[in-house]
């Protein structure tokens, strides 16, 4: 596209040469895009123009200030304002794609995994865009909801492809951040609201207010609820006027507690759901009721649940061994993950190793204590991230909230405390790894080492026999 036409209506430009794309993140621009220099939140773009223009772009819009460089530079007093018209103008067939948006504290993933691969099975291609990355597209992403150019590059790949829907994650952030403004978002889907982001948001109302805001779009035709949440109220206001339609576990006739899942009754089918986790249930049933509005019968889509997969580190077993990965990095998440494995292994003690995110929200960190403390028989406190936070002064903020009787092992070194729980677990044991999940790396003030939880949980396994054999052997 020519300059001067992407430009038309924002503001008037002499220069003349044709551009392939539109660009935020100065390490994804590719040969021939606009790099647009905005002001973030721990810097200014134009500190990352040198390596744009390294990168291939061939100009650079800029809010509020003139510079000089390499290439074109385009002053845009409001910059960010004119975000949406421009990514509408490069990629006119974004707005070709519908958009499935499923927003909620926990259980986004799952629930964006659980629709993909029920519309993939009943032959309807489509793209998912979320927190484990951006499938069908060379695009990608660090954020559950990618920034606003990133997806309207994205969407309009796809509907160039042939992909007609995208299922999204869809953040708080994300919609507070207008990163899905002008989107052609059909379907709203609410999983359930708890804790977390208050760093951001500063309460849980104002967070809350922020993801309703998903069902009050003009595109939004049909919104599916969660009505066994307690704020099921606030979305059904949010989605006035919308086709509802709501899910909770009484949708099931009966549910049974298995080993490897739940052997459940709905609507006249017996079946049995792959997953640990009632609230693994409600987000089949999210997936399930999505499903629906696009015409298909019950009876076509129920026989498919049972062949679901989870989502990487979303309660993933380790095969042959009672030790689970799981992202629980909110109050509400550790103790559902904690009861699931008390409810499907009755008879065993459950150890957790965990830890808090810094720059992240403190109020739940002493939370999260004391819930982890009050379920689990044995914590291991490790590193989660911290960032730019002491690590001793983070776990120090999850031993507020746990009683000075509970015994709690310390190992800040998060790849030692889980070689450690691992290694140690007894035969009567379930392990729980929590915070994490498909994540692959630890960030650190200084450096963001490789770090994934399930790599050193089967190294740790092959130790563990090792050691065994050799004690044997003695």
């Amino acid at each position: 596209m020519n300059i001067q036409k992407l430009l038309h209506n924002i503001t008037p430009t002499n220069f003349d040469f044709v551009v392939q794309g539109l660009c935020l993140n100065s390490q994804q621009v590719q040969d021939g895009d606009v790099f647009v220099a905005l002001q973030g939140t721990t810097g200014h773009g134009t500190d990352y123009i040198e390596q744009a223009i390294d990168k291939g772009c061939v100009c650079i819009l800029i809010d509020s200030k003139d510079i000089e460089c390499g290439v074109p530079t385009i002053r845009i007093d409001d910059l960010s304002t004119h975000l949406v018209a421009l990514a509408q103008q490069m990629y006119v067939d974004a707005l070709k794609v519908d958009v499935i948006g499923i927003t909620g504290t926990n259980g986004k993933t799952s629930v964006a995994c659980f629709i993909s691969q029920l519309l993939a099975h009943l032959d309807i291609k489509n793209g998912l865009i979320g927190t484990l990355g951006i499938s069908h597209s060379n695009q990608h992403s660090e954020q559950t909801t990618p920034d606003i150019l990133t997806l309207y590059r994205t969407l309009d790949g796809y509907r160039k492809d042939g992909i007609k829907t995208a299922v999204l994650e869809v953040s708080s952030h994300g919609i507070d951040q207008d990163r899905i403004a002008g989107l052609r978002i059909t379907h709203a889907v609410f999983t359930n609201l708890t804790q977390d982001h208050l760093d951001y948001h500063q309460d849980l109302k104002t967070y809350q207010q922020t993801k309703a805001r998903l069902f009050s779009l003009a595109s939004v035709q049909f919104a599916i609820l969660n009505r066994d949440d307690t704020h099921y109220a606030d979305f059904l206001v949010a989605a006035k006027g919308k086709e509802i339609i709501d899910f909770g576990l009484d949708d099931f006739d009966d549910i049974r507690p298995t080993e490897q899942g739940f052997l459940v009754t709905l609507q006249h089918h017996i079946f049995e759901v792959p997953f640990l986790a009632k609230f693994n249930l409600l987000n089949v049933l999210s997936a399930f009721n999505t499903l629906k509005t696009f015409g298909f019968k019950p009876e076509k889509i129920i026989p498919l649940l049972h062949k679901l997969k989870p989502p990487l580190g979303r309660m993933q077993k380790i095969d042959n061994h009672l030790i689970w990965i799981d992202y629980a990095h909110t109050p509400d998440a550790i103790e559902n993950a904690i009861c699931t494995l008390q409810q499907h292994y009755p008879t065993h003690d459950i150890r957790v190793v965990f830890g808090c995110g810094g720059n992240r929200d403190q109020d739940k960190r002493a939370k999260m204590g004391k819930i982890a403390s009050k379920h689990a028989n044995t914590l291991i406190l490790t590193n989660d991230n911290p960032r730019n936070e002491d690590p001793q002064a983070i776990i120090n903020d999850i031993l507020d909230g746990i009683d000075d009787s509970y015994e709690v092992d310390i190992t800040l070194d998060r790849q030692l405390a889980i070689e450690t729980a691992v290694i140690t677990l007894g035969d009567n044991e379930c392990l729980l790894i929590a915070g994490k999940g498909h994540e692959t790396t630890q960030i650190f003030r200084d450096k963001t080492i490789e770090s994934n939880d399930k790599d050193i949980v089967l190294a740790a396994i092959i130790e563990g026999i090792r050691l065994k054999k050799l004690k044997n052997q003695q």
